[in-house]
């Protein structure tokens, strides 16, 4: 169950979610945002993404084939996955990246940095914030009937939301997700950009899933020169670039995905359950994830 959380150490920015959004095909994305006052179309992300994940090597496996790839009879811990939802725009998230950034370095956490597009208007444009990242921020929101969304927001393991958290909060966090069992195993063999993935709940789920490919930039310093962050140079840590569905997976069959990615970016593979919306599937609870090295 998605939980959402708000603490006092940061103010947080905010943004009003439109009530009635209808699926683009983005991984979880809403479609639409707010700009002076009407609702807008988020258009799908770019489809030129190099990651393919062929549908003729997405196949489900027999029960003894099953059995022979199978890396654990019992639930497994994996590492967590942390979302930070910031913009260079918004006057509030500064510490939220530094404190993104020590965490970042922990070995047990995948940290990803999505940075959205509705502070642009302040007078900076965010030159890593992307409409596909806003929609999945607010996708977020309607899972749990929230119609709000906050600039600096965490979200761990898809499932609880922190606004403007300081470290301590954070931190236990995810220790709390560190010692929750994960309900599906994930193996993946390969290197150089080929690899075999093989999905397998440890029993039935209850909700279908949504494999998804992640790359990300490891690094970058910005100087702002307007808006509210304006004289400010700010380090930027695992910059999202592009985040996409590359499979839906019913979570109780056995399944071999074949994955080929292309260049130098850091890659990340995602499990992520999901449940029926009004207008379209929203995310639940990341079942598993994997860096692809």
């Amino acid at each position: 169950m998605f939980a959402a959380r708000f603490t006092g150490v940061w103010f947080g920015l905010c943004l009003m979610v439109a009530g009635d959004l209808v699926s683009t095909g983005v991984a979880f994305a809403g479609d639409a945002t707010m700009s002076s006052g009407n609702a807008v179309s988020v258009p799908d992300a770019p489809p030129g993404m190099r990651a393919r994940a062929s549908a003729a090597m997405v196949e489900q496996m027999d029960v003894a084939e099953a059995g022979q790839v199978q890396t654990a009879g019992a639930p497994t811990n994996g590492p967590v996955v942390l979302e930070l939802y910031t913009s260079q725009g918004c006057s509030s998230c500064p510490p939220a990246d530094a404190l993104f950034a020590r965490i970042a370095k922990r070995d047990d956490v995948i940290a990803l940095a999505l940075h959205v597009d509705y502070w642009d208007y302040l007078g900076w444009k965010d030159p890593f914030g992307k409409p596909e990242f806003t929609a999945r921020q607010k996708a977020y929101a309607l899972a749990t009937g929230e119609r709000i969304v906050y600039t600096p927001q965490m979200i761990v393991e898809g499932r609880e939301a922190l606004v403007g958290p300081g470290h301590d909060d954070l931190v236990a966090a995810i220790e709390h997700e560190l010692d929750q069992a994960r309900p599906v195993t994930l193996e993946v063999n390969g290197s150089e950009g080929h690899f075999e993935v093989v999905l397998r709940p440890v029993k039935p789920l209850a909700d279908p899933a949504v494999v998804q490919l992640v790359r990300y930039r490891p690094q970058a310093t910005v100087d702002i020169l307007r808006g509210e962050n304006a004289g400010k140079t700010v380090e930027y840590t695992n910059i999202v670039t592009e985040w996409r569905d590359i499979a839906n997976w019913d979570g109780v069959s056995p399944t071999r995905l074949a994955l080929d990615i292309e260049g130098d970016e850091p890659a990340v593979l995602i499990v992520q359950s999901v449940h029926e919306g009004r207008n379209r599937p929203l995310p639940g609870q990341i079942l598993a994830a994997t860096r692809l090295d």
